[in-house]
């Protein structure tokens, strides 16, 4: 699923996942990261050294779900927000998801929210329980309570006002299947995660003539941000491909100028970083 739509699938996700006994206890983290990208904000900020040291800036990020305590640091500096703090110790049938909310304005505690999934679609209601905007720096956290079976679904909100809003101008429930392409994949999957880019404005760019990852890349952006098409690059290329006829293997990535990956100061200066 992934590779095909941008959106993680139940076995990627539950990968990410501690052990039972560990879930019952106290909240923990759940890292959505998948693609090895030079990124590691997450392991330099863990007070509790819970992120297991990296041996390079592209390792995907590794828990030790024991030393951690479910604080959010992580989530707080994660610039791709892939990483959201699951409660299921609440033993209420109900349990809670924090998540990075960059957006404004930031919501009130108390108030009640769609809650929405992965793919963009409305899975319930929540309640905003808490809302921390950060003392100094790093990106606002939301923790919604929402019922326990949904922790796992649960990655995103919007105010009840703009869901309401949305059924109305289309006359129609949300969850319906008018986003669906005859392939069966969604129109509004995001490509390009980085940029925000979604498989709709892509395929728009190449009914428009944009028929190679490069140009698509100066036109739209997508494959400029820090994981540098390793994520969208394969998804654009197969867009082009269905599009356009052309057999896949034809179809070249984007251009890369060196340094290829991100490397140190001492590389380039002979092991004086100064």
């Amino acid at each position: 699923m992934l590779t095909t739509t941008g959106v993680a699938d139940n076995n990627l996700i539950q990968r990410c996942l501690p052990s039972p006994s560990r879930r019952a206890l106290r909240p923990y983290p759940v890292i959505e990261c998948f693609q090895k990208i030079p990124c590691n904000p997450c392991s330099t900020s863990c007070p509790f050294h819970a992120i297991l040291p990296m041996d390079s800036i592209h390792d995907i990020p590794v828990l030790d779900f024991e030393k951690c305590t479910g604080c959010g640091a992580c989530a707080r500096v994660c610039p791709g927000l892939a990483i959201f703090i699951i409660d299921e110790s609440r033993g209420d049938g109900t349990g809670s998801v924090t998540l990075p909310y960059e957006f404004c304005s930031l919501p009130q505690k108390g108030e009640i929210v769609s809650t929405m999934n992965r793919a963009g679609y409305v899975v319930g209601e929540g309640t905003v329980i808490r809302v921390s905007a950060g003392k100094t720096s790093g990106t606002p956290l939301v923790t919604l309570s929402v019922p326990i079976e949904q922790v796992h679904d649960v990655r995103f909100f919007c105010s009840k006002k703009d869901t309401d809003q949305l059924v109305s101008k289309d006359g129609a429930e949300i969850n319906t299947d008018k986003f669906i392409n005859s392939e069966g994949v969604d129109d509004e999957a995001m490509i390009c995660r980085c940029e925000g880019i979604t498989r709709r404005e892509i395929c728009e760019l190449i009914a428009e003539g944009y028929t190679t990852v490069d140009e698509i890349k100066r036109i739209s952006r997508a494959g400029m941000g820090p994981c540098q098409a390793r994520t969208c690059g394969p998804l654009i290329a197969d867009e082009i491909a269905r599009m356009t006829g052309q057999p896949r293997d034809s179809i070249l990535p984007s251009m890369h100028r060196p340094p290829v990956i991100a490397q140190p100061i001492s590389f380039f200066t002979g092991g004086d970083e100064k």
